[in-house]
Formats: structure tokens, C-alpha cells, sequence
């Protein structure tokens, strides 16, 4: 774990301290204060010295999708309705079966060879055989 400290304010007015960590290849910031000693509520907050806060360099984006879902329940099913089909139709045609590779790389092949049948037979169902072969000759 690399850390990188760094001074700050904290709330309450008193300084307060930054950490940036780099854990399983993710980019952790820790942030912590002297102000919890005097702080009214520090009982329901931590038993500690102080309470330390650790977040992800990208929990905002985090908060933001899950605050876009909370106004809109129903994104979630319509979302998972949508996705499930395709994946449905991939395992049909596969006949319902496991991968018949081995290895990440060939499994990796191998399912990029579904989605690109899957999508070329989309399109020919969409803009049909003459307007494809027209488009791939132009």
C-alpha cells in the first residue's frame, strides 16, 4: 500500500489530515480530524480517537447512479428486461451450454463470436440483406 499525507482543514475549523492509498488497484482517499475530541455527538459516530472516513477516487460517480435510481425505481427493471433478452438469445444459439474453450483469452473469443453474430444478425433483421450488402460493398 503506497499513502501520501497531505494537511488540510477539517471540519469544525480544526486541521485536518488526507491520505491518498492505493489498495487492489484502486485509489483511496482517507480523510480524518482532531475536531471528534470536543465534538458533542462523537459517541454515536466512533468510539475512536477520531472516526476516520475512507472513500474511492470515484464515489461520487457511485453516489450518483444510485441516487438517479432512487428517483426512478423502475430504470433498474426495464434496464434488466432489456439486457436479458440478447444474453437469452446468445445462450439459445450456444445451446444452452458452457463455453467450449478453455482459458480466459479463448472464453474471451469465444463470447465476442456470439455477440458478433448476435449483432450481425440484428442488423440483417433490421436493415435486411440487400442494404447491407450495399453498404458493405460502398
Amino acid at each position: 500500500m503506497q499513502a501520501a499525507s497531505s494537511g488540510g482543514q477539517g471540519r469544525g475549523g480544526k486541521g485536518g489530515t488526507r491520505s491518498t492509498a492505493e489498495e487492489h488497484g484502486q485509489k483511496l482517499h482517507c480523510y480524518w480530524t482532531d475536531a471528534c475530541q470536543t465534538c458533542p455527538i462523537k459517541a454515536q459516530c466512533t468510539t475512536g480517537k477520531e472516526r476516520r472516513i475512507t472513500r474511492w477516487e470515484h464515489e461520487e460517480v457511485v453516489e450518483a447512479v444510485q441516487e438517479r435510481l432512487d428517483k426512478n425505481p423502475n430504470a433498474m427493471r426495464t434496464r434488466r428486461e432489456t439486457v436479458e433478452h440478447p444474453f437469452g438469445t446468445m445462450k439459445m444459439r450456444m445451446g444452452a451450454t458452457h463455453f467450449l474453450t478453455k482459458t480466459l483469452p479463448k472464453v474471451a473469443t469465444e463470447m465476442a463470436l456470439c455477440v458478433l453474430t448476435y449483432n450481425l444478425t440484428r442488423v440483417l433483421n433490421i436493415v435486411g440483406v440487400e442494404p447491407l450488402m450495399a453498404a458493405i460493398r460502398a
